[in-house]
């Protein structure tokens, strides 16, 4: 009984967990271009992203380019590495894992909505959340604690940008937000603190 048990939450957790494609690191648009080309917008079509466009969307924010130190694609204070990506599309909400680049289930609810003030949110393929983990600091205040971390989310915010620009796709980094209202739709912890939104998709 007791494996039983054991086999079904294995297979549970399992299903949980979506492992994306390994991301397209060779090629793109020449960086000098893909600045030129970069740009906020608000006009999304509803369409969703493939597996390989998502996969690649997610290394560039803030997955991990050097695998002998675990170190990002963007770079954290003193390594804290305290942001979180959320992923909210139309099939509900999930939680990137850079070290495995997977997806874990968080909720199989679409709360696209609920990441913006804006009727756009909720036609964009994703809606990233990112969320800074307080407890990963090693002292200071909460005030000096949001300052890093706002600085870090633009870091990923800029890759984003970037990556976008390189593909055709549209994005806009959001500070216009109900955060607590997200903190619920994403049941954080209390260490866990919402920064900042960034809407990506399709052109209309």
């Amino acid at each position: 009984m007791l494996f039983l048990i054991f086999l079904s939450a294995s297979t549970l957790q399992a299903q949980q967990i979506k492992q994306l494609p390994e991301p397209q690191k060779e090629g793109g648009t020449p960086l000098m271009e893909t600045l030129s080309k970069r740009h906020s917008s608000r006009d999304y079509a509803g369409k969703t992203l493939s597996n390989q466009m998502m996969s690649n969307l997610l290394w560039a924010a803030f997955g991990i380019n050097r695998p002998e130190s675990g170190k990002r694609t963007a770079p954290s204070s003193h390594n804290v590495q305290d942001i979180q990506v959320y992923v909210t599309t139309a099939e509900g909400v999930y939680l990137y894992l850079p070290q495995e680049h997977a997806l874990r289930l968080v909720s199989e609810k679409d709360v696209r909505s609920a990441t913006g003030k804006q009727d756009f949110t909720s036609q964009a393929a994703v809606n990233l959340v990112y969320v800074s983990d307080f407890s990963r600091y090693d002292g200071g205040d909460k005030a000096a604690k949001r300052n890093t971390a706002s600085a870090h989310c633009g870091f990923i915010g800029q890759n984003v940008y970037l990556y976008c620009a390189s593909q055709g796709l549209n994005t806009v980094f959001r500070a216009w937000i109900d955060k607590e209202k997200i903190a619920r739709a994403l049941n954080l912890s209390g260490n866990q603190h919402v920064m900042y939104c960034q809407s990506v998709g399709f052109k209309e």
